[in-house]
């Protein structure tokens, strides 16, 4: 009788590629997702908002090259080409305004 003992490097590899699939999955359609790091796309809208790498990210106001989120509760000020600002663990820079939405990058 053969006995199977799940070697832990499996288990690992496996409880990683599970967590990593996860996060993927909860990036949905607005979102991009690399390793560590998503792009975003959110609706210039009201209400308009999105959740990437376990925070969320909402639209408050934007003018031609800036804008405001409320990320994980906590209102930013971001500009096209400016510094990425950290908030909530996270760095969130802003790629670009059109009227229709706003594209962020978000990283870790």
């Amino acid at each position: 009788m053969l006995i199977f003992k799940p070697r832990p490097r499996l288990a690992a590899a496996l409880a990683s590629a599970t967590l990593g699939l996860a996060l993927l999955t909860a990036c949905g359609d607005d979102v991009s997702c690399g390793l560590d790091q998503c792009t975003v796309s959110i609706a210039r809208e009201t209400n308009a908002s999105v959740s990437v790498l376990g925070v969320e990210a909402k639209f408050v106001s934007a003018d031609d090259n800036s804008v405001t989120l409320d990320v994980a509760g906590e209102q930013v000020s971001l500009t096209t080409g400016g510094a990425a600002t950290e908030v909530a663990g996270l760095q969130v820079q802003l790629e670009s305004v059109t009227q229709d939405q706003i594209q962020i990058e978000v990283s870790r």
